[in-house]
């Protein structure tokens, strides 16, 4: 399934619009879950605990599925025939499946051999999930063979999971319906009983009986012999899991081709037909690309991909048939961005990914969820990089994915990526940056430090011993392992021993750095890091390492040179380095840690960046900054130290580095831009980043490599929030002749236009931007519209906007109304009271909002996120009011406020602890100080900055 929330959210806010840090959605806490280092140690339920896991006493081997549906009409009822062939593992007496809000059973089974059916009486365990089947005196014998049939209703549903109902506007203002699913984790327990665990693989045969006017696809192409007007009937499928599959009932059109002798279709609603090709075409590159580098052709006879107008997942990967938010595959030339291209291109390389990870190859159990979400996330990045090599596609993973990783693993108590589960609420909470990002980080490391060959091969064995069955962390480690000794690849230790101490254990490495300047050698050293400089931890990982030096600025080969082995110190004494050599680990920042040195390496690598910083890779500049501001926030470097590194931006010309800077640099003015010397901190910013807007510009230039688009908006960003007065104007302009002459704004400049000119709109302007937000039909506009008007500093227009989310009579969508107060809250004060004020006044209307599938209620995540922006005692005690009046009601959990209370206690923390060095070290590099300009670049940039004002 898509990390949508995860790993683009991620990227979609470096580049967003905001005055302020972006925001990530918070995960559940992971203290809810059951902490565990081995998952292959609990094997055994809870012993205070009925087992939400099947008994093991029978298996599908086929499954037969009919559905009666009447969706045309918008009618949410349906019903359907089950048949499930099975087998008998050990004798019993009651045969268990899963169903889920489905009513109205009637079950029989028959032996392999009979003729004669036998009712079975049904025990429906509405917690479980489980339909238990039974008969007096009947007997299940080991080895027999079964016919089970059970006959159910249901309804579709309305919160885009399980077998749903989904809604649009055609070309003539009609409202049209489909019907399609989302099952993963445990939701094909909704379109009909079945044995719904990954590792429970069977046979599908599947026909739906529809309105002739509609269609219906599913995972296999159509059975011609058995489809007839109104019926539509499937070949029967590979062996699947139950949560694959999928189908849907509609009006869709679709566009075709073909490529590496394997058919692939998009499908969407008509009159989308024209933003079909760049899905089309990028699928079919993609699996060409993925398919050769595994080494395993595609498994399906056809390739299907299919844009949903309702889908709270983001994508997903049925086998066969995957699925998408609209704007996740169509793409307009006319209007849509290179961030909604890049999107597609990746989120499609990420379910593409899925059909031999995770469909080819199932994983055992959902605690192995990383095995094909981790897989998925790397090779979105590695699969696009190979179709598409002139993007430079790492450096969005290294700003997206990489980074989140290392933030979430900061936390002293986070999960490792194998972690026990069982219940299905458990499983949900399992689609975390721990899962996608970190895991995608963690095998990106070894690809690398291991080699690519060695990799590659290791993937290949896994998929083709695995194929069709279900895999956990130990097979692949196997694989790779005899991949090394295939390729005669010498590893420093067991494989499995090197990998699973990043599988089995939450966090990351903390690699310091000492240098011997006398002969040249270094140590290296590692510890946990944390956010906490004085939490200590006895967790070691098997780590690997190289590096490059000032006098061979070579970053090419990144395969590791030495190794940590599970040791807290190693020295390296053949490093031979001059004294006045800058050192730096981590060749391409590939390896999953954060590096720190000692103070006077860091200050030949901050003379490096400022005399000749295109001789250190972009993803290196981008690390060295990341790595630099959480030292200093976690007091193990000065901020001085952080602030004189960033002053070599304004030669900075690349994506990944700019991305870093952006996140330094907006968090610190969340905390400061009410403080009284705000005008120093944007006097700095100003300075580092006006060179090169005056540069990037506010005009799209045709021709430009894929990523200059992508920093123009960050610079542009940047500059505005300094309130660089050229900015300011030439955004305004932008929006003025939109709304006053209708000249359409630039796609990829909308984003910063958008928001920065809303910043000083009046209503006229205010009211043009909500209504096209209204009007639109495009997704991926609605979505940056949303993003956008939330960046109005005018109490007024934001209770327009904000207001809106809960009225029923606009067009808004389900999923969208949720989304509008934290694009609010995140850009200033102003927002945030304007957020406080909506809630205290109809806080009821906005918890009785629809969440989405798997979502948490809108009201409790909305008050915890807003915590993160409080930054004042009045912001403080007006939050205070909110929960004071929503304590005690069933939208919020009892922990909100002690939740509440910690994130603002750490606010003031930080506010405590940061906030004196920041402004002393701006102050004394707007007054020109020697001390906070040392270089000749950083006091050419004070006179230079000096005229911006």
């Amino acid at each position: 399934m898509a990390r949508v929330l995860v790993t683009i959210l991620a990227l979609l806010l470096v580049v967003a619009t905001t005055a302020h840090a972006a925001v990530v959605r918070n995960f559940p806490p992971f203290e809810q879950l059951q902490q565990l280092e081995n998952p292959n140690s609990r094997l055994a339920p809870r012993a205070d605990d009925d087992t939400y896991r099947l008994p093991n006493n029978t298996e599908p081997v086929e499954y037969t599925v009919e559905l009666h549906t009447n969706v045309h009409t918008g009618d949410t009822g349906f019903s359907g025939t089950v048949a499930i062939s099975l087998k008998v593992l050990e004798t019993s007496t009651v045969i268990v499946v899963h169903a889920r809000q489905l009513e109205n059973f009637t079950a029989t089974i028959r032996k392999d051999g009979e003729t004669t059916d036998t009712a079975l009486e049904i025990t429906h365990d509405t917690d479980r999930e489980f339909l238990k089947l039974s008969a007096n005196d009947l007997t299940f014998e080991e080895g027999t063979s079964w016919l089970l049939t059970i006959k159910y209703e249901g309804n579709l549903r309305t919160d885009n999971g399980g077998f749903y109902l989904s809604t649009y506007t055609d070309e003539n203002g009609a409202t049209k319906y489909l019907a399609t699913t989302q099952f993963e984790s445990t939701d094909a327990r909704h379109a009909f009983p079945c044995y719904d665990e990954p590792a429970k693989r069977a046979n599908f045969t599947i026909t739906i009986h529809h309105d002739p006017s509609y269609n219906a696809i599913s995972n296999m192409p159509v059975d011609d012999s058995k489809t007839s007007s109104g019926i539509t009937a499937f070949k029967t499928s590979v062996r699947m899991p139950s949560y694959l599959v999928a189908f849907i009932v509609s009006e869709f059109v679709y566009s075709e081709g073909e490529l590496n002798g394997l058919p692939q279709r998009v499908f969407s609603r008509k009159g989308t037909e024209h933003e079909q090709e760049w899905a089309l075409t990028t699928g079919m590159l993609v699996e060409k690309r993925l398919s050769g580098y595994f080494g395993v052709p595609f498994a399906l006879p056809k390739l299907d991909q299919a844009a949903i107008p309702d889908f709270a997942a983001g994508a997903m990967e049925n086998w066969g048939l995957a699925t998408y938010r609209e704007e996740y595959l169509l793409y307009n030339v006319e209007n849509s961005t290179i961030n909604t291209q890049t999107n597609i291109a990746t989120i499609e390389a990420h379910e593409d990914t899925h059909m031999w990870f995770g469909d080819l190859v199932a994983i055992e159990w959902w605690s192995y969820l990383w095995l094909k979400e981790g897989f998925a996330t790397l090779f979105e990045n590695l699969a696009v990089d190979l179709a598409y090599p002139e993007w430079d596609i790492f450096q969005t993973f290294h700003a997206g994915s990489y980074q989140s990783a290392l933030i979430a693993d900061a936390n002293p108590n986070v999960r490792p990526m194998t972690y026990f589960v069982e219940r299905p609420s458990e499983i949900s909470q399992l689609y975390d940056s721990i899962a996608y990002a970190k895991a995608g980080s963690v095998l990106d490391m070894w690809r690398h430090a291991l080699t690519n060959t060695v990799f590659q091969q290791g993937l290949h064995n896994y998929l083709v011993t695995k194929a069709y069955s279900a895999a956990n962390e130990t097979d692949l480690f196997d694989a790779i392992s005899l991949a090394a000794r295939e390729l005669n690849y010498v590893v420093p230790a067991l494989v499995g021993d090197m990998l699973s101490s990043w599988t089995r254990q939450g966090g990351v490495p903390l690699i310091t750095v000492e240098r011997n300047y006398n002969d040249g050698s270094f140590t290296i050293k590692q510890e946990q890091y944390t956010n906490d400089k004085t939490y200590t931890s006895e967790k070691l990982w098997y780590v690997p390492v190289n590096y490059a030096v000032a006098s061979n600025p070579d970053f090419r080969n990144t395969e590791a040179t030495h190794y940590l082995l599970n040791e807290k110190e190693k020295s390296v004494a053949d490093a031979k380095l001059t004294s006045d050599d800058w050192l730096i680990l981590n060749k391409q920042s590939t390896g999953y840690y954060r590096i720190n040195y000692d103070e006077r390496n860091w200050q030949l690598i901050i003379e490096g960046l400022a005399n000749r910083s295109h001789k250190i890779h972009p993803r290196n500049r981008a690390q060295l900054i990341s790595d630099a501001y959480r030292f200093a926030t976690s007091n193990r470097l000065s901020h001085a130290l952080l602030l004189q590194l960033l002053t070599y931006l304004p030669q900075e010309n690349q994506y990944a580095p700019w991305s870093a800077a952006n996140t330094a640099i907006t968090l610190f003015n969340r905390y400061l831009s009410s403080d009284e010397s705000y005008e120093h901190f944007q006097f700095y910013v100003a300075a580092l980043v006006s060179d090169q807007f005056d540069k990037f510009g506010v005009n799209d230039i045709d021709g430009e490599q894929h990523l200059v688009k992508f920093t123009r908006n960050v610079v542009i960003n940047l500059a505005c929030l300094a309130g660089l007065k050229s900015c300011l104007d030439e955004t305004n302009v932008k929006l003025q002749a939109l709304v006053n002459q209708g000249t359409p704004i630039e796609p990829n400049l909308q984003t910063p236009v958008y928001c920065n000119g809303l910043k000083q709109a009046d209503n006229t302007t205010f009211n043009f931007v909500y209504d096209k937000l209204m009007d639109s039909n495009d997704q991926a506009e609605r979505r940056l519209l949303i993003s956008a008007l939330g960046c109005s500093q005018n109490e007024d227009q934001l209770m327009k906007y904000v207001s809106s989310s809960i009225d029923q009579t606009n067009k808004l969508r389900t999923q969208e109304r949720y989304t509008l107060l934290s694009p609010t809250y995140s850009r200033g004060e102003v927002g945030l009271l304007v957020c406080i004020d909506f809630l205290l006044e109809h806080w009821q209307e906005y918890g009785n909002l629809n969440p989405g599938f798997g979502g948490n209620n809108p009201l409790a995540a909305d008050i915890e996120s807003m915590a993160a922006y409080v930054v004042t005692e009045s912001q403080k005690q007006k939050l205070q009011l909110l929960i004071d009046t929503v304590k005690g009601s069933e939208f919020v959990p009892d922990t909100l406020q002690a939740n509440v209370d910690t994130t603002i206690a750490a606010n003031m923390e930080w506010l405590s602890v940061n906030r004196e060095p920041i402004i002393s070290w701006v102050t004394g590099f707007r007054n020109g100080s020697p001390a906070k300009t040392a270089s000749v670049l950083a006091l050419a940039l004070c006179l230079l900055a000096a005229k911006l004002f």
